[in-house]
């Protein structure tokens, strides 16, 4: 009789956990085919390589050549903002596929597949975050050829900071998408949520002296923190061009990730089930 409880048990932890690896192998797969399609899509790959060196090249000279900063040598300053933008927005973008997905009905053939659906946006989440890193090396490789400093030690402190800003752009695109029905009105709305935050979040402008009413606005954007924190991993704090302490812009990423990938997560569940 003792032995029937510790055989189901036994059975009940095996079952779990091969669904856990049937999970991750399908949010993996799911990750590699956007990847995949990146590289098939050469416009979209050249696009997203040559756009953000284009703006640190072209705009990150304009601003240096006319603009002063007391401290702040503005062309590394807009280097490290971009670099923070390009992740974030890419990653952010990316998740549109999802209402792609939805629209050529593919989302409803995996939805067939013994996989969760949140695992289906956890694998669209990874995939996006993968796709936004050769953009981040190019920019890194432009800003080298710019003669922006760049060490070892600046790259190997940028890199974690650069995976988290993916995965915060990723779930900032989750929540966005989740409340959206298709890809035309993600593709009218998307300009008008990234294209104040550019400004108000300092990727190309200091914003320690803004006015009371756009610094309000700016503590709203969630790429403010973004680019602070590639600021800090690439300044070293304290520094004039760095807001706020590292430590704290990644508490609270960590924080707005887990709300918006929550609060997502439950939106797009929801509506694939009431389709």
């Amino acid at each position: 009789m003792s032995i029937l409880p510790t055989t189901g048990s036994a059975a009940s932890g095996v079952s779990r956990g091969f669904s856990i690896r049937r999970e991750a192998a399908a949010a993996g797969a799911i990750a590699a085919r956007d990847v995949t399609k990146l590289l098939r899509d050469p416009i979209r790959l050249v696009g997203g390589l040559i756009f953000p060196a284009l703006f640190i090249g072209v705009l990150g000279g304009a601003f240096a050549s006319n603009f002063e900063s007391p401290g702040i040598d503005l062309l590394p300053f807009i280097f490290a903002g971009q670099l923070a933008q390009g992740v974030w927005q890419s990653a952010a973008l990316g998740l549109i596929s999802i209402l792609e997905d939805r629209e050529n009905d593919f989302s409803q053939e995996i939805f067939v597949a013994p996989i969760g659906r949140r695992t289906i946006l956890a694998g669209k989440i990874l995939g996006e975050s993968l796709v936004a890193f050769p953009q981040a090396f190019t920019v890194m490789l432009f800003g080298i050829v710019l003669g922006i400093p760049l060490t070892l030690a600046q790259v190997f402190a940028l890199i974690p900071a650069l995976v988290l800003v993916a995965i915060f752009g990723a779930s900032f695109g989750a929540l966005i998408v989740s409340l959206l029905p298709n890809q035309r009105s993600a593709n009218l709305l998307f300009p008008f949520v990234f294209l104040p935050q550019f400004f108000l979040a300092g990727s190309f402008n200091p914003i320690r002296d803004l006015p009371w009413y756009l610094d309000i606005a700016s503590h709203i954007a969630p790429l403010r923190y973004a680019v602070d924190l590639i600021r800090g991993a690439y300044y070293g704090f304290p520094n004039v061009a760095v807001l706020s302490d590292p430590i704290w812009n990644v508490g609270l990423i960590a924080i707005l990730t887990v709300v918006m990938l929550s609060i997502g997560t439950l939106l797009f569940v929801r509506s694939e089930r009431n389709r």
